[in-house]
């Protein structure tokens, strides 16, 4: 990689483009986005990784860089659809536990979510935070920013984007988070499914027993234990996360490319 020369032509347009992509990263990408990391981290960080991608953002932009606000946007386009195909898995451990949660009878209790700052079923902040730990654990927030360096020879700084494509591609992302969502949550939904088939079979065979006294305690419980043993499917998936986040990703910035 270069050095910066902010004397070429075009230089610090590109720098100010490449900015707003990575605001665009930072403004959804998980952790980088939690209410938790302070506003003044948030814009060290901004500042630290466009001075380090300069030299690839001047390298790999078009000849014609202006400052328009549709350039501005655009880039913010790609850095927040780049944010939005990683927040996607993240969501998704969110969705498995409110679902496991809705199955075990846990809905009702709620507990602060740490990302977002609000109110959440008790499993899903749970889930989400074990995600969380997961992918910084496998490099997660690294693969972002190899992610981000790489766009800008997929989509050059400047270049434009394909908006109506683009929006398509970043809609799509809500059926992958439920797709996930479902998987994650799958092997509780089953067990919990097999334990309430049990009691109606039990209800059957012992009239004089009280399932919704009995039912409620048993449910809870299976679902707990099955959640606890598929934890190691779920860090089986994030250790592969990369490869992952890579698929969609690329679907996504194929879609951003602009139609010559």
């Amino acid at each position: 990689m270069g050095a910066f020369d902010p004397t070429v032509p075009g230089a610090l347009q590109a720098v100010a483009l490449l900015a707003m992509r990575v605001g665009g990263l930072l403004l959804v990408a998980p952790v980088f986005s939690a209410r938790s990391v302070p506003v003044s981290l948030r814009a060290a960080l901004l500042v630290l990784i466009t001075l380090v991608l300069a030299p690839v953002a001047v390298r790999s932009a078009e000849a014609a860089r202006v400052l328009t606000p549709e350039a501005l946007l655009s880039e913010t386009l790609v850095g927040f659809a780049m944010g939005l195909g990683a927040a996607v898995f993240i969501g998704a451990a969110e969705v498995a536990g409110e679902v496991v949660s809705l199955q075990t009878g846990l809905a009702s209790a709620e507990m602060l979510d740490p990302q977002s700052q609000v109110h959440a079923p008790l499993l899903g902040p749970f889930v989400q935070s074990l995600a969380v730990v997961l992918l910084l654990s496998t490099g997660g927030h690294l693969v972002l920013l190899e992610a981000l360096a790489a766009s800008a020879e997929v989509v050059p700084v400047g270049g434009g984007v394909g908006v109506e494509r683009g929006l398509g591609g970043l809609v799509g992302l809500g059926a992958t988070l439920f797709a996930l969502g479902l998987r994650f949550a799958a092997p509780v939904v089953a067990t919990v499914l097999v334990s309430q088939v049990a009691l109606g079979v039990l209800a059957r065979a012992a009239p004089q027993l009280n399932v919704l006294v009995v039912g409620l305690p048993v449910q809870i419980w299976v679902g707990i234990l099955a959640l606890a043993a598929s934890m190691p499917l779920l860090a089986e998936f994030f250790s592969s996360w990369a490869s992952e986040y890579e698929s969609v990703v690329t679907r996504l910035l194929g879609a951003l490319q602009p139609v010559r």
